[in-house]
């Protein structure tokens, strides 16, 4: 059976129409993810009682398991359902999870049958993005990047809807309003469903399977070495939803307009908000670069992002050691954003590309779960390291974050270089008669 890109539909902005369902799924899918996200940690220290260490804890091991269970929508989806039917099933179970939220006896199964409901729908989606375009076809790299900001445009919303509602008129009605927007985008899928291929699995065994050659064998060693340090990265990447949110309701002046507040959930939405303003940039100058005759360099991208993301937490590290315990005013905050996204930008959307590109047909969902493992991986971490929040001062904490993400930048500098010695010793072998 032919993919929605064999039979050519007719293009929205340049792109076929299946990307536009994929991209407001995804959106709507954020929106319900990240809007219980923002407020969650603020609801079990200041609802439930629970210490700053618990409740770190908790999100990270429940961040973490909406990566790991991936793996396993993935074999499902591959083996029995199929990816258009797993996206369906997985909304409706996350969507009943959202709901679950509501009721705080049901804490930890709500969580866990988001988490489960997660595991279906986010490697089935994304993977269908390489079956909307023929192959070779340049605007597929753009796609992915189009599909991003979908991701960060529902990461825009979350914070300033569900933290708004979470904070001023009752933690359930947050919860309860990422529900919706997860039946919103069950909706748009539904309605979608024409445009998408309609069988991503049509390739035959020759493409669906890499080769088993050296050439092969190395392109994985090096997807399993990013994957390691992308681990390591989001050991402190992943604080700004966790403890980060914690130093901003405790340590941060929100005031604004007089006696009004910033709600601490809405600084969340800053990320995705630079997403919007950095990437056309940045994508723009590597455009220039590639026109220039110097195409952009994966991992030495990765590295210089890193690097940025580390500055971001030294931002705060100092912040917090000059204020002398006193609050800081909210602004610094948003320069921390400003570095934090500058660096995501840089690795997230490539690792995803190269995990995307990595395997062709029925082995797409478990290649894009495999990338999504190492989320799972470095959210566990993540929620381990916040444990110290508290037990050691802001300053001393954010240098940590800041020591173990440069970590991960040197480590991928090494490995680019690495890569470029191995590639200029196989060019030379392939010259020589």
């Amino acid at each position: 059976m032919l993919s929605a890109a064999a039979a050519e539909p007719k293009r929205w902005f340049g792109h076929p129409p299946g990307l536009t369902i994929l991209f407001l799924t995804e959106m709507w899918e954020v929106f319900s993810l990240y809007g219980m996200r923002a407020i969650l940690v603020l609801y079990l220290t200041t609802e439930l009682g629970y210490s700053p260490a618990k409740a770190s804890l908790i999100f990270g091991f429940y961040a973490a398991s909406t990566y790991f269970t991936p793996l396993f929508g993935a074999l499902a989806a591959t083996k029995w359902l199929g990816q258009r039917r797993s996206v369906l099933i997985g909304s409706v179970i996350m969507a009943a999870g959202h709901f679950m939220m509501a009721f705080d006896a049901l804490l930890y199964p709500a969580l866990t049958v988001i988490a489960l409901g997660n595991g279906l729908f986010m490697p089935n989606l994304a993977s269908q993005i390489h079956g909307l375009y023929r192959s070779g076809d340049p605007a597929r790299e753009r796609g992915y990047s189009l599909y991003y900001v979908g991701v960060n445009l529902g990461g825009f919303l979350a914070p300033l809807i569900c933290g708004t509602l979470g904070e001023t008129l009752g933690w359930h009605w947050g919860f309860g309003a990422a529900g919706v927007g997860m039946l919103i985008g069950l909706g748009v899928f539904s309605a979608g469903w024409r445009h998408l291929p309609e069988r991503s699995v049509s390739t035959s065994n020759k493409e669906e399977e890499p080769r088993a050659d050296r050439r092969a064998a190395y392109r994985f060693g090096i997807l399993a070495w990013v994957l390691v340090l992308v681990v390591v990265y989001r050991i402190g990447y992943e604080q700004a939803g966790n403890t980060n949110i914690l130093w901003t309701s405790g340590h941060v002046d929100r005031g604004w307009a007089g006696d009004s507040a910033i709600p601490v959930s809405w600084f969340l939405s800053l990320n995705p908000l630079f997403v919007f303003a950095l990437t056309p940039i940045l994508l723009w100058r590597w455009s220039r670069s590639a026109a220039a005759g110097r195409p952009v360099q994966p991992l030495r991208a990765m590295a210089k992002g890193a690097l940025t993301t580390a500055t971001g937490f030294l931002i705060l590290a100092a912040v917090a050691a000059a204020s002398g315990g006193a609050p800081v005013h909210w602004s610094w905050l948003v320069l921390f954003f400003l570095f934090y996204t500058a660096g995501e930008i840089q690795i997230l959307p490539l690792g995803l590309a190269m995990f995307g590109g990595a395997v062709r047909g029925r082995g797409a969902s478990l290649a894009i779960a495999v990338w999504f493992a190492a989320a799972f991986a470095g959210n566990l971490a993540a929620g381990l390291f916040g444990t110290l929040y508290g037990a050691i001062s802001p300053q001393f904490f954010f240098s940590i974050a800041a020591a173990i993400i440069a970590l991960a930048a040197a480590a991928l500098a090494l490995l680019q270089q690495l890569d470029s010695s191995h590639r200029t010793l196989s060019s030379s072998s392939n010259d020589d008669p």
